[in-house]
C-alpha cells in the first residue's frame, strides 16, 4: 500500500501472523513461511532470520525446536512496529548494501535522506546445494547479482552505489577469478553499478548491515599473477636459418 509516507505493508497480512498459535505441524511451518515470504521485501535479512524452519522443512532438525521457537516470537516483535519502505527519487543514485553468511545472502537497497538511509527493498535467500560451497566473496557478489536480478526495475534506471569494504570490485574484474564469477561480472556490466566504501557513505550504515561477512570460511583473494615474457631470437647464414624462443615469467 503506497502512502505519503511512503509504502506501508498489508497489516491484515502482519496480523494473519501476529495471531498465529505456536507451530506444531510441518504444515503449520510451512503457512507461517508463506506469510513471511509474502512480506519479505520489509523484512531484512528473512532467509537469514527464517533458516532454523527451514532446516525443520528439509529435515536437517527432527522437530521444532528453542531455535524455531525464539525466531517465532521475534518476528511477531518485529512485525509489531510495521517496516515502512521508501519510494526512489527519479534521477538519483541509489545504495546497496550486502551480506552473507554459511547459509544465506541478503542484500537492502536504500536511497540517501539528508543524514538517514531509507530501505526501498529487501532481499534475502537461503543457500542450498551447491551453493553452499561458495566462497565468501561468491555469496557476497551472489547477493549483489540477485539483487540485480529481483531490482531489475530499479537498477535499470538508477545508477547504483554498492556499499561495501570488501574488494568486491577487484573481485568481479579479475582476470583469475571462476567462471561463474565471470558470468556474474558479465552480467552486471549492463548496469551502471560503482562501489563505494562505507567510510564514505554519508548516511548511517544499516545496523543489520554492518557486518558483510559472517562466515566460517576464510577469506581468499584471488591471486594476480604477473606476466609471462616471450623472448624471440633469430639468426641466418648462407645455407641455414635458425630461431630460438625462451619462454620466462618472473
Amino acid at each position: 500500500m503506497v502512502s505519503i509516507r511512503g509504502i506501508e505493508v498489508n497489516l491484515e497480512k502482519i496480523q494473519a501472523i501476529l495471531e498465529m498459535d505456536p507451530l506444531r505441524t510441518t504444515k503449520d511451518i510451512q503457512k507461517f513461511n508463506e506469510r513471511i515470504t509474502g512480506l519479505s521485501r520489509f523484512i531484512s535479512k528473512s532467509g537469514e532470520r527464517c533458516l532454523p524452519f527451514f532446516k525443520v522443512l528439509r529435515g536437517e532438525c527432527p522437530a521444532w525446536n528453542d531455535d524455531c521457537q525464539w525466531v517465532f516470537e521475534s518476528l511477531k516483535m518485529y512485525l509489531l512496529s510495521p517496516p515502512l519502505l521508501s519510494v526512489p527519487l527519479p534521477a538519483k543514485d541509489l545504495l546497496l548494501y550486502l551480506s552473507a553468511t554459511d547459509s544465506s545472502a541478503s542484500a537492502v537497497l536504500v536511497r540517501e535522506a539528508t543524514n538517514w538511509q531509507l530501505p526501498i527493498h529487501h532481499i534475502s535467500h537461503i543457500l542450498h546445494g551447491a551453493k553452499l560451497r561458495y566462497s565468501p566473496f561468491e555469496k557476497l557478489s551472489f547477493a549483489l547479482t540477485t539483487a540485480a536480478r529481483k531490482l531489475r526495475q530499479y537498477f535499470q534506471v538508477h545508477s547504483i552505489k554498492v556499499v561495501t569494504d570488501q574488494p568486491l570490485r577487484r573481485v568481479l574484474h579479475s582476470p583469475e577469478v571462476s567462471r561463474r564469477l565471470q558470468k556474474w561480472a558479465m552480467k552486471l556490466s549492463e548496469f551502471d553499478i560503482d562501489f563505494l566504501s562505507k567510510s564514505a557513505s554519508k548516511g548511517h550504515v544499516l545496523a543489520d548491515f554492518r557486518a558483510e561477512l559472517t562466515t566460517t570460511e576464510q577469506l581468499e583473494l584471488p591471486e594476480k599473477q604477473l606476466p609471462w615474457i616471450l623472448h624471440i631470437d633469430g639468426a641466418s647464414g648462407k645455407h641455414t636459418q635458425g630461431i630460438s624462443i625462451a619462454l620466462t615469467s618472473h
